[in-house]
């Protein structure tokens, strides 16, 4: 047999598998016009986030502590961690700092953090009484915000931080919510 009859011969054989094969396809039944509300976007799907509540989402970790320190981790790299952390802080408290852990990110941007009185006594509620900002490498995997007394010291009652996320803060930037109290110092 030459060449050529074998590419007949592999071609007919071909042909007949391929025909073989080929079964008739069997029609699906058409549905009804489903609205798209019963399949996309269904309300009971949906988990709203809870901007008055702490950070989720890029936050791996986030806690507010007396101090921080820097430690070398298991990757060489260097992660800050809260110390002794509590939402409790005495009204001499020379700051208070706000402590996270991140997940990966691919891009720099900053943390902002602002504090207003919640409930205290003499201060109305929305005066941002502290603030601050870090900014965020594409290689930190960590970070921490420091709040100031105010010039006249911490006032005990119930404070918030907004915590934002971004280039500069605005209604888009807010990630979440910090909470904590300033009691009286004992002397």
């Amino acid at each position: 047999m030459t060449t050529r009859e074998f590419h007949l011969a592999g071609g007919v054989m071909m042909a007949v598998l391929l025909w073989c094969s080929a079964a008739p396809g069997e029609e699906f039944p058409l549905t009804e016009n489903v609205p798209i509300s019963e399949f996309q976007n269904r309300t009971e799907d949906v988990n709203v986030y809870d901007f008055d509540a702490p950070p989720r989402g890029m936050f791996r970790s986030i806690a507010m502590a007396e101090d921080f320190e820097e430690r070398l981790g298991p990757l060489r790299t260097h992660e800050i961690v809260p110390i002794k952390p509590t939402e409790r802080f005495r009204a001499d408290a020379a700051a208070i700092f706000i402590v996270f852990s991140l997940h990966q990110h691919y891009q720099a941007f900053t943390v902002f953090g602002r504090c207003m009185p919640e409930q205290v006594a003499g201060l109305p509620p929305g005066t941002i009484v502290s603030e601050d900002a870090m900014h965020i490498a594409l290689e930190d995997e960590s970070g921490y915000l420091k709040l100031s007394p105010p010039q006249r010291g911490w006032t005990p009652g119930r404070y918030k931080v907004e915590i934002h996320a971004g280039e500069q803060v605005n209604e888009m930037s807010l990630m979440g919510t910090m909470r904590f109290t300033i009691v009286a110092s004992s002397k």
